[in-house]
């Protein structure tokens, strides 16, 4: 078994137990601020178990029929995840109306609180370890796992700080309020959950993964590559799609053109923490070229070097040579 689908695993198990656990505090207690709580590990338990259905599709090979590898399905299951959440919240937000006129009565909270406390710690501390590892993985399936954990712990932290409070005044009315605010959190958390598949999903373009592509770039380029421009970056899974056009000495043989590209192709590999794939395009250059080309004795340079162009997001994205700029 695969180390993204052990963590997803724990993640499941992990969310059934506590299900269990704060369905058990609300049969005590009968509080409306622990059903939510309970509620939304229903979701936690849902969304975990398409998450391992997930990592073992995205782990399948390219093949005819999906060239660029399965990897986008883990942005349907984050999409399918923030949907849970946000209808959890809803959900939870219904129920609260319901009991402000159909009030339930409360009893044994000592023992609720107890029980979900600990669940709120348990929840906390897997949820940091599964997003951890999942960054470290390339897998945005546990990044979401581990988040949404992380999520239901803080909602059960405000919980108990609600609970402890209502039991030391008297005020059965903040029960309600808490259900209000962590059905609010978890509609939030939910909508953000979506809005990043969705974008995925849309190939909108990730700003931090392409600064990350361009400042390896820049950091590692060679007096050869005289300017890269219509750089894309694309996430499909744990691998990352680039493609680029990459500007070279226009007496290069294609054999030279091929190891230039292959050199650049192996530092982004290397550079990069996640698996990359790249289509790069060959420009040869032209006499516009030589005022920011470093090549040393160019034999068909018709203008003196004058300046060194970063390379920036800006002008390695845009779909033009730099001297058009």
């Amino acid at each position: 078994m695969s180390k993204q689908k052990r963590l997803v695993l724990l993640s499941l198990l992990t969310g059934l137990g506590l299900m269990i656990i704060k369905f058990v505090a609300y049969f005590l207690t009968a509080s409306n601020a622990i059903f939510t709580d309970a509620a939304e590990s229903i979701v936690n338990v849902i969304a975990s178990s398409f998450a391992f259905y997930s990592i073992y599709l995205a782990a399948q090979p390219k093949d005819n029929n999906h060239p660029y590898g399965h990897g986008k399905v883990e942005f349907f299951s984050v999409f399918l995840e923030g949907g849970l959440i946000f209808i959890a919240g809803s959900i939870i937000l219904v129920k609260g109306f319901y009991n402000i006129f159909f009030p339930s009565t409360l009893s044994n909270l000592e023992e609720g609180i107890g029980l979900v406390s600990v669940t709120a710690l348990i929840n906390f501390v897997i949820g940091f370890y599964i997003m951890k590892r999942g960054r470290a993985l390339g897998s945005l399936t546990l990044e979401a796992d581990g988040k949404h954990l992380q999520v239901d712990a803080y909602s059960t932290i405000g919980l108990v700080v609600g609970l402890i409070l209502m039991k030391l005044t008297g005020l059965k009315w903040i029960d309600i309020a808490i259900s209000f605010a962590l059905g609010s959190f978890i509609l939030y958390n939910g909508y953000k959950l979506l809005r990043q598949s969705v974008g995925g999903l849309m190939d909108e373009s990730d700003v931090d993964l392409v600064k990350e592509v361009v400042q390896v770039l820049q950091e590692n380029r060679h007096t050869d590559w005289i300017d890269i421009h219509n750089l894309r970056v694309q996430r499909y899974g744990n691998e990352l799609h680039v493609d680029c056009h990459l500007t070279l000495p226009n007496y290069y043989s294609l054999t030279k053109v091929h190891d230039e590209i292959s050199i650049l192709d192996k530092i982004v590999n290397t550079k990069m923490s996640i698996e990359t794939e790249f289509f790069i395009h060959a420009d040869p250059c032209l006499p516009e070229c030589c005022s920011y080309c470093q090549v040393k004795d160019c034999p068909i340079r018709s203008k003196e070097f004058t300046v060194e162009i970063e390379w920036q997001v800006e002008n390695v994205t845009a779909n033009r040579k730099h001297f058009l700029s």
